[in-house]
């Protein structure tokens, strides 16, 4: 890979926070009459659009009105055990090293952007990204694609030459569709086997991801 910038994923990927996306997702089963479920479970059936990760495990079909309450639970729960939350191990320090390589690095979250601007300000990280970007919509869970595509082409950077480093299939698809590669870590929200399938390289850490660049 000739590669000169890094996009980073923030929520599993530089950002540990299973336990508390677990206990986020379970207030959502629970409060919907549904029962809690695991992390591998979770894991099985995570997947984009996220309301299909919620009909899966709820069996159901979720109308408009319902959507919203998933959406507002989980983030109002998320966000209350937040601080619980801590860096991947070796953060500080992949940053630095990539920044000592030469190369450039940003940030592009599918988490709300008035929420992650100031998290990742708190954790002293913002001073390594050329650009953050959250998401500006009132209703998460959709595809990263086309939030990738503008976070590129505001910086002017040339697709073929950007990684976008994070730890869903989204983030493989999203790369693909810009035009940009992509690795995967198994630090998150889906298993080793569902990120092998898409044919990018996976990772079980930060470190390994940043050690295929060279």
């Amino acid at each position: 890979m000739k590669i000169s910038h890094v996009v980073w994923d923030w929520n599993g990927t530089l950002l540990h926070d299973n336990d508390i996306v677990l206990a986020a997702v379970n207030e959502v089963f629970v409060e919907l009459g549904g029962t809690a479920i695991t992390w591998p479970a979770w894991q099985a059936a995570y997947t984009r659009p996220m309301r299909v990760s919620y009909e899966t495990v709820l069996a159901r079909l979720l109308n408009e009105e319902e959507w919203a309450q998933v959406d507002r639970l989980y983030h109002d729960r998320y966000d209350a055990l937040l601080a619980e939350a801590l860096l991947a191990d070796g953060t500080q320090d992949v940053l630095e090293q990539l920044a000592e390589s030469g190369r450039t690095q940003s940030l592009l979250s599918m988490w709300f952007h008035d929420r992650l601007t100031p998290t990742i300000d708190e954790f002293g990280l913002t001073s390594h990204f050329t650009r953050i970007d959250g998401l500006v919509a009132e209703v998460g869970g959709g595809s990263k694609a086309d939030s990738l595509t503008r976070h590129l082409e505001a910086q002017n950077l040339d697709p073929a030459n950007v990684v976008l480093i994070g730890d869903v299939v989204d983030d493989a698809e999203a790369a693909k569709a810009a035009g940009a590669t992509s690795i995967l870590v198994t630090t998150g929200a889906m298993s080793r086997a569902a990120l092998e399938a898409t044919g990018m390289p996976v990772t079980a850490s930060i470190q390994e991801a940043v050690a295929l660049l060279d």
